[in-house]
């Protein structure tokens, strides 16, 4: 494992989330390989672990900006924003601030006026089946051909798990369809959406 590597699980071990080391280490590898053709887009940021990876990879390649969506709610009972706070701090803390973009918004909200090409989109969001379905529906059509879509928790959440084999393994848009723990992630090849 290289230092940069090492240091970066040494980080995130300190910050709350649901992301293993090789979850990370993937989602720091395709940032890192994103050529700047689009951004990189996260539904689902939480606390920042899984944005700390994204922005590392991102920095060590070709520092693409990683636009971080969660409306930072947490749930009905826990008032606005109440996550906001310790994912700014755990990007500053990281060091990765200056290339994270927080938008603090649904992924519907986020998507009708998110107007830039996305090279990179993991979506980590809400894991019920129709809010899953629903993120991929809005940001399939901005993800560029050749782009990647990565799917958290498709091997041990329901909903997540139905869109991969539903959207991804049993469609002609993509092609590389691969599993990496719990992330199903797909290499974009046509512009429109076909089912089969």
């Amino acid at each position: 494992m290289n230092r940069e590597i090492r240091e970066i699980r040494e980080i995130v071990a300190r910050v709350d989330g649901w992301l293993s080391d090789i979850e990370g280490e993937f989602l720091y590898s395709v940032a890192k390989n994103c050529k700047g053709k689009g951004v990189i887009v996260e539904i689902g940021s939480w606390k920042g672990k899984s944005t700390i990876w994204l922005a590392k990879g991102s920095k060590a390649g070709n520092e693409v900006k990683v636009y971080a969506i969660d409306p930072h709610t947490g749930g009905p009972d826990l008032g606005p924003a109440w996550t906001l706070e310790d994912f700014e701090k755990n990007i500053k803390m990281a060091e990765v601030d200056d290339i994270v973009i927080p938008i603090v918004k649904t992924s519907e909200e986020a998507a009708e006026t998110f107007e830039q090409p996305v090279e990179f989109v993991f979506i980590d969001g809400a894991h019920e089946y129709e809010l899953v379905k629903l993120d991929f529906l809005l940001w399939f059509p901005k993800l560029i051909e050749g782009g990647i879509i990565a799917l958290h928790n498709t091997t041990d959440w329901p909903g997540p798990k139905k869109v991969a084999e539903e959207f991804l393994h049993k469609s002609v848009n993509f092609r590389n369809v691969g599993l990496v723990d719990s992330i199903t992630f797909a290499q974009k090849v046509q512009g429109t959406f076909h089912r089969r």
